[in-house]
């Protein structure tokens, strides 16, 4: 059931209590975490902290910890399964589930008990009426009274029997036929409503409006409220419009903090924090970076001048000359440019970036100073953060090292951790820009009817890096948009795109993205979860469906194509 009031029903009910906290491995589920701790640490809250990245892990979790907590939060992961069902927990658990992956099902909307949802009210849910998908028993048993009284009309003249009997078989029929047409109705009803999977507003920006009401907000849970958001853009799981929308809610929060510190005398003290407003570009990480490297390394630039294409280097450099900026200022590291020219820069990359065609070159964002010396966007922290997520430097197994790494690089006492994954998350840039350009020059991206379809090669450079949902997401978001500026076919245009890479070579599993058409008013709505799992039913492939997100599968490598042939066939 939904929570109406957080305070009341969740807060009040857990901050006495021991509590496990489930967190998915994503970057708003990071930053919703953080918030939560901070305030579990004001109350003196018990918990026990366990990262999970995906079912398996989460059932394992449950398992484990299920005799010493009655409390479970899960953050991001549990709301678009029956729970009750996966997990079979006994009565007196009672799981508290914020989560961003809609649509919620629809049995975890209806369980008064056990489940309970911090999801807020406002999104887009149409969550179907109760009486449309559940059925009391006694309307089910209801044509038990009418056969019991056929057998005792035994000593009745027969003729009186047999009406009585057809009336009641004409009931009977008409109860079957009733039933038939409701069952029927509510599977279409069930599978309008599950047929998309989309996402909902920021579980991080859920926690922060708790700690507001609760009167606990500080700055750095404002922070880590707007990266949560921030993840939700650069990942492209929210619409533009809602994005704007929930950085309006946003900014009103952060005026509100920063007109709160104006008097106080931290404001100018070495170690103070201030967020501000900005409107900045869409260069990723440029100012921890070179502008020319940022340039060429931003998808948004990249995929506007062909930057694989020897015509969009040349047009790289005329844009570059049109800024009036020097070769040698501009490949230089940021910090180190001119003040004079960084002074203005923005508002001359933006007049020529118009010139070029790249009419939406800066976007509503945050920023950070920590203190006089480090200065951070919010894009740049959920880069960071995503970087050190999914880092494959060392031993690949340690999924909980790298999450604790990520949680900490959030915090400002540990910015050596924050710079770390900065320096990772240029690495992953460059190899996602070197994949789309390889992938676009040898044409690997084939059009296979309804869909587009690309296959990354054992043996490509930085395959490593992709078998993580993260990474292969944003390569697959990049590849769509780069393939719809450089094809001319209009028809391809339109097209969602399925993407597959190694996953595990020994296991010979490969790991596989399904995401939507690349649109400026595309709602962002996937309807791969689906797709693929009845795909994988009909030929039945072996896949495993472990992810949260359901149009991320892994799939047995030698059952690639009879699972892409059943695929085009039900997309057709």
């Amino acid at each position: 059931m939904f929570v109406t009031d957080i305070r009341k029903d969740f807060y009040e009910v857990v901050a006495n209590q021991r509590v496990a906290l489930l967190v998915a491995a994503d970057i708003d589920a990071l930053c919703a975490c953080k918030i939560l701790q901070a305030l579990f640490h004001c109350d003196h809250v018990q918990y026990t902290l366990v990262p999970v990245t995906g079912w398996q892990d989460l059932c394992t979790a449950f398992l484990e910890h299920k005799e010493q907590f009655r409390y479970f939060v899960l953050i991001n992961c549990g709301a678009n399964v029956d729970l009750l069902e996966m997990l079979q927990p006994d009565d007196d658990s009672i799981f508290f589930i914020c989560d961003t992956h809609r649509p919620v099902d629809v049995v975890n909307v209806y369980n008064d008990t056990q489940i309970k949802l911090l999801i807020k009210q406002d999104d887009d849910l149409s969550v179907p009426s109760y009486d449309d998908i559940f059925r009391d028993e006694e309307d089910e048993d209801g044509d038990g009274d009418d056969s019991g009284n056929e057998s005792d009309g035994g000593s009745e003249p027969s003729g009186k029997r047999r009406r009585f009997d057809e009336g009641a078989i004409e009931r009977r029929i008409e109860r079957q036929r009733a039933r038939r047409e409701w069952e029927a109705r509510r599977r279409e009803i069930l599978f309008d409503y599950e047929q998309y999977e989309y996402h909902g507003t920021s579980a991080a920006m859920m926690f922060f409006e708790l700690a507001w009401v609760l009167t606990k907000d500080t700055k750095d849970m404002l922070w880590w409220a707007v990266i949560g958001l921030t993840d939700q853009w650069v990942h492209d799981k929210i619409t533009h419009m809602k994005y704007v929308t929930d950085i309006a809610t946003m900014q009103r929060h952060v005026s509100r903090h920063n007109h709160r510190n104006e008097d106080e005398e931290n404001s100018l003290s070495i170690d103070c924090m201030r967020i501000s407003f900005e409107y900045d570009l869409r260069l990723t990480l440029y100012q921890h970076w070179s502008l020319y490297e940022s340039i060429c390394n931003s998808c948004y630039t990249s995929c506007s001048f062909k930057l694989w294409t020897l015509n969009g280097q040349k047009k790289l450099q005329e844009f570059l000359a049109d800024m009036g900026l020097p070769l040698k200022q501009v490949k230089q590291k940021f910090n180190s440019m001119d003040i004079s020219i960084k002074e203005n820069l923005r508002d001359v990359i933006e007049e020529s970036s118009n010139k070029y065609g790249m009419k939406d070159i800066r976007i509503q964002t945050f920023g950070v100073h920590f203190g006089f010396k480090n200065r951070f966007l919010a894009g740049d922290m959920v880069h960071a953060a995503a970087a050190l997520l999914e880092s494959t430097e060392r031993d690949e197994s340690d999924t909980t090292d790298n999450f604790i790494k990520a949680l900490d690089s959030l915090s400002r006492s540990n910015i050596e951790w924050l710079h770390s994954g900065i320096d990772l998350a240029k690495k992953k840039l460059l190899a996602i820009q070197q994949t789309v350009a390889s992938c676009i020059c040898t044409n690997l991206i084939l059009s296979q009817g309804p869909f587009l379809y690309c296959y990354l090669m054992e043996g490509t450079p930085d395959v490593k890096l992709f078998s993580k949902p993260l990474a292969l997401t944003l390569l697959c978001k990049y590849l769509l948009r780069a393939f719809v500026h450089s094809t001319r076919n209009k028809r391809c245009k339109l097209l969602p795109l399925v993407m597959a890479a190694p996953k595990d070579v020994e296991k010979g599993t490969a790991i596989v993205v399904g995401i939507p058409p690349e649109s400026e008013t595309s709602d962002k709505k996937n309807f791969f979860g689906r797709a693929f799992e009845k795909a994988a039913e009909s030929t039945s492939s072996r896949t495993l469906h472990n992810h949260f997100d359901m149009s991320i599968i892994e799939l047995k490598t030698e059952d690639r194509s009879k699972f892409l042939d059943a695929l085009i066939t039900l997309l057709s």
